[in-house]
């Protein structure tokens, strides 16, 4: 057996047709000869002109060959809601289906920067903008001046050169304003249109999208890039220009898509850790941070254990981990993109600090409520820190289940399998997936970022013994054990116990019932109230009127 092998990702770029060409599909071609018919009836029937061009996303995609819904339509001197009025009555008198439109008001902190108007349009969404110039102040990414703007302009202000290419309706052919996104879509780079610094200046969270669009491309950042996103200033002017929930968004965006790891690696190779997660958090918190020594490695070494685990790239001297663990996948859309956040903010794991009251917090609950404004969608501000918590009982689980007594061995794994801090489905949280995260973290110390290499001898130890596991609860038919309900509802039990009144004993009956069926699991529920009615006579039950547990262990026949 080889001791060492290698984990890093090859990047595989997405395929870029040759010769690109946008191909438009019958409903797209007939909102273009909508769009050129309608701007030629304004300009001979109303004296009003202006020219469409659809930009960015859609002339991108198609370029590549992929499908869009959204066609976001620039127009010359003309702003966005007035044409689409113009439009949305010129398509009524063709008998061309138009939906009611709407008018988007200008919203800065959400990157609106103009008014817009969107529609329906013969079943795809419309949007109607204004090309536009911009200009910026010295400490926000919001421009202090937006103006009419040539397509030129309009072009050199977006984020990347492969975003900046436009479609004229009129001509059908793609316009390329700054000479370089159609040979960068070819050669698979990201550049921005101006020098970076200045790009990344007036909107620092366009690193962010740069690295977005180059993870879900598979295309490079050119260095001049990679210089300007390391610089001290603009990661500064990330923290300070930035609003929190636009980079949440990026984040929650990059984790979604298509290489979450390629993200995860770029922010370390631009060293963003500290600027995106930590530096953005408020110092009155920060500053309570148990450590603030965090070993940035870990979280692109756990990423990439995971990554290679999910995409079946670990060496075959490796077991493959027990499918077990990736079939709650298939009904959890959440639990990937979850995962790799998870895995990528593990610098911070073990970090706690003390609110205003004292209460003991996970610094990774700072990260994610005051970094990135990410709430529990996607269970990130709930699920992540019970996986954090989860490590620790999921390795004493797996060291110790071999030991639990035969007699009660299905119950034992069961009702640790149950615990709230392994298994948390109000947090969004399977057991599997909490046994999942805990694999890949004593899998991570064994990967030496650095050097691209991963000790091969202490992996299989750790794989076959969380594969043993999984093969243990396979046999006892544990897989939804979290979904268990007892045999008996609330007022079986309270007639059982001879009482009308709820209480705190009742979650504790519940619990036993819950303990007997596992071991018993082809009773019946009146076996159930058979046991039930020995164990109140045996006095192995809590007093109906205690929230406490009972005195005696029930006794599991």
């Amino acid at each position: 057996m080889s001791s060492h092998t290698t984990l890093r990702q090859t990047v595989e770029r997405v395929p870029v047709p040759s010769p690109m060409g946008v191909h438009l599909t019958d409903q797209e071609r007939r909102i273009c000869d909508l769009l050129d018919e309608c701007t030629h009836y304004l300009r001979e029937q109303k004296s009003i002109s202006t020219t469409c061009r659809i930009a960015g996303g859609w002339v991108r995609d198609k370029l590549l060959g992929h499908d869009s819904n959204d066609i976001d339509i620039a127009l010359s001197d003309m702003m966005g809601l007035a044409f689409a009025e113009h439009l949305s009555a010129y398509a009524d008198a063709k008998g061309f289906e138009a939906g009611a439109i709407s008018k988007i008001a200008q919203n800065p902190d959400q990157s609106k920067h103009l008014e817009s108007a969107t529609f329906k349009l013969g079943g795809l969404d419309i949007d109607l903008v204004n090309l536009r110039s911009e200009a910026y102040a010295e400490n926000s990414r919001i421009p202090t001046e937006v103006a009419f703007g040539t397509p030129l302009e309009d072009a050199m202000r977006r984020d990347c050169t492969i975003n900046a290419l436009f479609y004229n309706v009129h001509r059908r052919e793609v316009e390329d304003f700054t000479k370089k996104g159609l040979d960068d879509m070819r050669n698979g780079l990201i550049r921005t249109p101006l020098p970076p610094k200045e790009t990344f200046n007036d909107d620092p969270l366009r690193v962010l999208r740069c690295i977005r669009f180059a993870s879900r491309f598979g295309f490079e950042l050119v260095d001049e890039l990679k210089e300007a996103a390391r610089d001290p200033k603009i990661q500064d002017a990330l923290v300070s220009k930035v609003a929190h929930e636009r980079v949440g968004i990026e984040i929650d965006k990059m984790v979604q898509g298509r290489n979450p790891l390629r993200s995860i690696d770029l922010f370390h190779q631009l060293s963003l850790y500290n600027p995106v997660f930590f530096s953005a958090i408020p110092q009155d918190i920060s500053s309570k941070f148990s450590d603030t020594t965090f070993p940035l490695d870990r979280g692109l070494a756990n990423s990439t254990v995971l990554d290679a685990i999910l995409n079946r790239r670990l060496d075959s001297q490796i077991p493959i981990p027990h499918p077990i663990y990736l079939r709650h996948f298939q009904k959890d859309n959440s639990a990937k993109p979850r995962l790799y956040l998870a895995t990528a903010l593990t610098p911070y794991y073990g970090v706690t600090y003390a609110d205003k009251k004292k209460k003991i917090h996970l610094g990774v609950e700072a990260v994610i409520r005051e970094s990135l404004k990410l709430g529990v969608q996607q269970h990130y501000l709930d699920g992540i820190p019970v996986l954090f918590l989860a490590v620790d009982p999921v390795h004493q689980l797996c060291e110790e289940y071999a030991s639990f007594p035969v007699d009660r061995l299905r119950s034992s794994i069961g009702t640790s399998l149950r615990n709230k801090a392994i298994h948390n489905p109000n947090a969004g949280i399977h057991w599997t997936e909490s046994f999942l995260f805990s694999l890949v973290l004593e899998l991570g110390p064994l990967y030496d970022v650095a050097n691209d290499c991963f000790d091969v001898k202490k992996a299989v130890e750790i794989v076959e013994r969380y594969n043993s596991f999984a093969e243990r609860v396979v046999e006892l038919d544990l897989y939804d054990v979290g979904d268990a309900v007892p045999l008996l509802n609330g007022r079986e039990i309270m007639k059982a116990m001879d009482t009308t009144k709820g209480g705190p004993w009742l979650a504790v009956v519940q619990s036993h019932i819950i303990q007997w069926q596992l071991d018993h699991p082809q009773a019946s529920s009146e076996d159930c109230l058979s046991w039930l009615s020995e164990e109140k006579a045996a006095g192995n039950l809590p007093a109906v009127t205690s929230a406490g547990p009972p005195s005696k262990r029930p006794r599991i026949k």
